[in-house]
């Protein structure tokens, strides 16, 4: 936006400003929080504190690093209130898991590391952060972020003091920050119709055991190694030998084979062609076939395992099925992808595959945020600042969205501003 389209928005995004940072008590941060919004959508190649508040009439840049940088206001209750307006409106069709990479130098830079880097496509220096998002073909919006903490940030007082990482925060796996951040929402009385996520999470069979542990349905894409028996594989148990000892357990006697040899022995008038929504130009179709499997390996059978003998339960060593979904395009002479999915056995298969391709529209949220709102540009190099920027980049999302979907929308009492309270700022 330039200046004259950001003043026309100003008394809306006022209001928007006064509900969703009721929780900061100050008025003066509030009154920073909503020119740090006003700046993060100006027009403009960096949307660094710097940058904004010389584009700004009433930017200080004293202020703004203050209000970001320094300012102990809690960006969780604003947070919460974003995820408050913005489900009711988006009424996503899934939530989607994914991480962001941002290349930064240094390493001073907080949870900075040698890393894989999505952005550049290679291990390199950089700040990975996991997000949760609300999603349709139509409209998308993140709700949580955890910044992902390497393993050498854990034990590094220096650092850990220097950036001001909080004591309780250690290095945890990414799919185990995706599950925080569920737990976070569903506290919040959030929980999603389906998770959606990459071959990244859902090849994870603990992420996935968790899932569904918490009743959470999920349409996860897995790599082509990912192994699984047939539903109609039968576990067996041989003869027991003699009189004394323990009676065999029974188990799947033949090796469970890969996902992409399940596929490859459907043949390829099990698939069917489908489309899943309209693209800009032409509709998006593809070929696909969906069968029931039994997922196979020591981290699923486990937890099966262990379920049975909680419950002093004898087990006949049947793993659970859940749905296969393959696609093989028109002109690849094999297929290409795989997903698993916990819906139940009676979900359209033209359902599976929407749930499997609405994925690609937080792609628009990437774009959004990193190119036009700056979730990149952040400069400083703590803990709590990182948080702060990513809060108001979020809250600067959701108003445009908002602004898109339903620009004459009434405002919306807020559960978590009434509910919390407010610590003192600096």
């Amino acid at each position: 936006m330039d200046a004259h389209e950001v003043n026309r928005f100003r008394a809306k995004l006022a209001l928007f400003v006064a509900d969703v940072f009721a929780s900061v008590p100050r008025k003066d941060q509030r009154a920073k929080g909503d020119c740090y919004l006003r700046g993060l959508k100006l027009d403009g190649r960096r949307k660094s504190i710097q940058a904004m508040a010389s584009w700004l009439p009433d930017g200080n840049e004293q202020n703004l690093q203050q209000f970001v940088n320094q300012s102990t206001w809690d960006p969780v209750p604003v947070q919460r209130r974003i995820c408050e307006r913005m489900l009711p409106l988006i009424d996503p069709t899934a939530w989607v898991i994914d991480d962001v990479s941002v290349p930064k130098d240094g390493r001073m830079s907080v949870a900075v590391a040698p890393q894989y880097c999505g952005a550049l496509g290679k291990r390199a220096n950089c700040q990975v952060a996991v997000s949760v998002h609300a999603a349709t073909d139509t409209a998308s919006c993140p709700l949580q972020w955890r910044l992902f903490l390497p393993k050498e940030w854990a034990a590094d007082t220096g650092r850990r003091a220097v950036t001001r990482i909080p004591p309780e925060v250690t290095h945890r796996e990414k799919w185990r920050l995706a599950l925080d951040m569920l737990d976070t929402l569903a506290g919040w009385g959030m929980r999603p119709p389906v998770v959606v996520a990459d071959a990244a999470y859902g090849t994870n069979a603990h992420l996935r055991s968790a899932l569904a542990d918490r009743e959470i349905h999920y349409m996860l894409a897995v790599r082509a190694d990912v192994t699984a028996h047939p539903f109609d594989a039968k576990p067996e148990a041989p003869d027991r030998k003699g009189r004394v000892g323990c009676w065999p357990q029974p188990r799947y006697r033949q090796p469970a084979p890969s996902v992409a040899a399940l596929a490859a022995g459907l043949g390829q008038e099990a698939f069917t062609s489908l489309t899943w929504r309209q693209g800009a130009r032409d509709e998006l179709r593809s070929r696909f076939a969906a069968v029931r499997v039994r997922p196979a390996g020591n981290a699923v059978e486990r937890p099966v395992r262990a379920a049975a003998s909680a419950e002093q339960a004898w087990w006949d060593g049947t793993l659970p099925d859940c749905w296969l979904l393959v696609e093989w395009p028109e002109d690849a002479e094999a297929p290409t992808d795989y997903w698993l999915s916990n819906l139940p056995a009676d979900t359209p298969i033209a359902d599976l595959v929407r749930l499997a391709k609405v994925r690609w529209r937080i792609e628009h949220d990437y774009r959004e945020l990193k190119h036009g709102l700056g979730l990149d540009h952040f400069e400083g190099r703590s803990w709590p600042g990182w948080h702060h920027h990513v809060t108001l980049v979020t809250a600067a999302h959701a108003f445009l969205t908002e602004q898109r979907l339903a620009p004459k929308a009434p405002e919306q009492h807020s559960l978590s501003t009434r509910s919390s309270t407010p610590s003192r700022t600096s």
